[in-house]
């Protein structure tokens, strides 16, 4: 009988749970779950690929060109169609002495033969461009004397000195120094008002080179304050909006919307319109009496055009996060704490406000963002004293052409988002951002 029960009991490969074609069933799930990963990963290809090419690999690039310049170090031969390196006798001689050491003669002879190939190649302009960008002025220089490097003998110090005193000037042999290497940190270093001295030590710059570091206060000061604005106005026209009955709430909500269908760049030339000295405002103030005509109110061309524009133009990225989170509001919520005994504006402190926290967050997260990036407004209505940092940017990438410093500007400011963001995410999470 036992012998009968042992040939009867299954045996563990019995038990296995199979397909109907005989396949294991842990198996059979495993490729099934595969398969959808790679679909689910092959239909979310094109949209990567796009986040990779428009948005990644610009930023990568971005980040590149912040550290890299080769104007000193290369340049595109126009006759072999190569790149020949410049330079090469001076950065053997920076190689072989420490920072702060006097050039002698070898460094003013190794300097008179590397002229010989700028002159030849026709290089001293783009050579003397990424000195000038630390040291204003030298863009000359080089060109001065690379026309007159063939006429150039020993002694060659002598010889360098005569053709322009400033071969003696040790700042220039110090930012020579710096840019003999393609890679640097010093654009980063000027962003931030620093500079290297003659020693390779890093020092600030004079009071009256200093530019950059108030720029970026300022852009934080101002965008902080246009939020702050956009958050004031942008609540109760919210709120209104979501407790009105929805016919009335859907035709006001396309007067909130009505400016995105507007040119931005007219709607800041209506408010240059609006605010010069001489316009609509500073008339109608005049015609009631309210203000004389010698004393008219400068607001263009100063911080106050740049704030009230971009307030104005950065108003509905404030109203419609807020309206998304109050519009599912329950209102009985109110009522029933005021029938408990609280005031109204204990209720609203307590009841309603915060349920509104993720709407503000998102609102003012995308108004700070976009305030701190703006460009055309602060050109056009801001003038001198309402530029922000994204006007510096947009001039050295047209202007004066020095790529790599804007390019750390921009690096800098994208590193003031994302600290931004983080911040965001622990204090407030970023799980309850609602944009809509």
């Amino acid at each position: 009988m036992a012998n009968i029960t042992a040939d009867l009991t299954p045996s563990k490969a019995d038990t296995r749970l199979t397909t109907a074609d005989g396949k294991p069933l842990k198996a059979a799930l495993a490729a099934a779950q595969s398969h959808a990963k790679r679909r689910a990963f092959f239909l979310v290809l094109p949209l990567l690929l796009f986040i990779l090419v428009t948005f990644v690999l610009p930023i990568g690039q971005m980040l590149h060109q912040s550290m890299y310049n080769p104007g000193f170090t290369l340049h595109q031969d126009v006759i072999s169609k190569v790149k020949t390196p410049i330079m090469v006798n001076v950065r053997n001689w920076f190689d072989t002495n420490p920072p702060g050491s006097e050039p002698d003669e070898a460094a003013y002879a190794a300097l008179a033969k590397d002229f010989l190939l700028l002159d030849e190649l026709r290089a001293a302009g783009s050579v003397g461009t990424r000195v000038n960008y630390d040291l204003s002025g030298t863009r000359s220089l080089f060109t001065k004397t690379a026309r007159k490097a063939d006429k150039l003998e020993p002694p060659y110090k002598a010889a360098l000195l005569e053709v322009d005193e400033k071969w003696a000037n040790p700042e220039v042999w110090a930012v020579m120094r710096g840019a003999s290497s393609a890679y640097t940190i010093n654009f980063y270093l000027a962003a931030a008002d620093l500079t290297r001295d003659v020693n390779g030590e890093i020092a600030s710059v004079p009071d009256n080179r200093a530019l950059y570091v108030k720029l970026f206060i300022r852009t934080l000061l101002l965008s902080v304050l246009i939020t702050f604005l956009t958050f004031i106005l942008a609540y109760p026209v919210a709120h209104l909006l979501a407790t009105l009955p929805l016919r009335y709430s859907n035709l006001l909500m396309i007067f909130v919307l009505l400016p995105f269908w507007t040119s931005l760049l007219v709607r800041t030339t209506s408010w240059m319109v609006l605010l010069q000295s001489q316009g609509v405002i500073n008339n109608a103030l005049v015609a009631s009496g309210a203000l004389a005509d010698d004393n008219r109110i400068q607001m263009m061309y100063n911080q106050t055009g740049t704030v009230i524009a971009m307030t104005h133009i950065l108003l509905p990225f404030m109203i419609l996060p807020l309206y998304s989170v109050m519009r599912p509001i329950n209102p009985s919520y109110v009522r029933a704490a005021r029938s408990l005994g609280a005031t109204s504006w204990t209720a609203f402190r307590r009841i309603y406000f915060p349920q509104t926290i993720p709407g503000i967050g998102a609102g003012a997260l995308l108004v700070f963002i976009l305030a701190v990036g703006y460009y055309i407004t602060p050109a056009l209505v801001g003038g001198a004293d309402g530029q922000l940092i994204s006007n510096l940017i947009a001039f050295h990438m047209t202007r004066s052409l020095n790529w790599s410093m804007a390019a750390a500007l921009a690096s800098i400011l994208l590193g003031g988002i994302l600290i931004l963001y983080w911040l965001y995410d622990r204090l407030i999470g970023i799980d309850n951002l609602k944009l809509g």
